[in-house]
């Protein structure tokens, strides 16, 4: 088990692949833990240093008391990347993990030389929405909302299945306060005018059935970044990575490609 103990917060992480590998990270989505990439991971092409990390509130990190900031989550994967020593990676996110990428690319280029974002947008519902959310987490825990969020993170078929029914047990043990502060977080954060900034390689994923972020959502933040790439799965939900992991791997490998990121480059 890698934690790094980052001062006010411990951050649990995992390194695979190639320690010496071009650094791709990955960033977890809300109600997830680092094995949201599980089934990508051993897809990826070779010469890859692959990091991936319990955002806060999530999985072995800490869950410190609710509310958090977007500004709060971007620096804690900023200085994890420091004290690990990363610099020109390739930062992959979904959905909250997406506007974290986001909101790092702008602030640290140094770190970030692409990113891929997925299932996310510049601004994801609203600040009724998510108090709704938040109010609802508090008061009956994360299971009183854990059938309504498997609807938009998976189609029927595979919600039916076994698989299906252990992402709803991650859902369901996610702490109150890891799902309360990460849905204030996105509650606060517009990155309309900070992402139309960007000036870096971008790909967009979306899924046909996404009922948290529709293709259209994901779609118009592409198009803030000039020159981006935009990928829709069809059949698939909010979590491609899950329902979908060779289409999803097949994108990134693809992604990684183009820009001469890894072995065979």
């Amino acid at each position: 088990m890698q934690v790094a103990d980052l001062g006010d917060i411990c951050l649990h992480y995992r390194i695979d692949g190639d320690p010496k590998g071009a650094p791709v990270v990955f960033a977890n989505s809300l109600g997830t833990d680092l094995r949201l990439w599980d089934k990508v991971v051993p897809l990826l092409r070779p010469g890859l240093k692959i990091i991936r990390y319990d955002m806060r509130g999530h999985g072995l990190s800490d869950a410190p008391a609710a509310p958090y900031t977007m500004g709060a989550l971007v620096r804690d994967l900023e200085r994890l990347l420091d004290h690990l020593e990363v610099r020109e990676a390739v930062l992959v996110g979904l959905s909250i993990g997406g506007m974290v990428a986001q909101g790092l690319a702008v602030k640290r280029l140094d770190q970030i030389r692409a990113v891929v974002l997925s299932n996310t947008a510049a601004k994801i519902g609203t600040a009724e929405m998510w108090q709704e959310r938040v109010d609802m987490v508090m008061q009956h825990g994360v299971e009183g909302l854990a059938g309504a969020v498997m609807e938009r993170w998976f189609p029927a078929e595979f919600r039916a299945t076994s698989e299906g029914r252990a992402w709803r047990h991650m859902l369901e043990r996610t702490p109150v306060a890891g799902y309360a502060g990460c849905s204030a977080a996105i509650a606060g954060t517009d990155f309309y005018s900070t992402t139309a900034t960007l000036r870096l390689p971008a790909m967009a994923i979306a899924g046909s059935e996404d009922g948290s972020t529709p293709p259209d959502l994901v779609r118009e933040m592409a198009n803030l970044i000039p020159g981006s790439r935009f990928e829709l799965i069809r059949g698939s939900g909010h979590l491609p990575c899950v329902d979908q992991p060779e289409v999803y791997a097949a994108l990134l490998n693809d992604f990684l490609a183009s820009l001469g990121h890894g072995a065979g480059a």
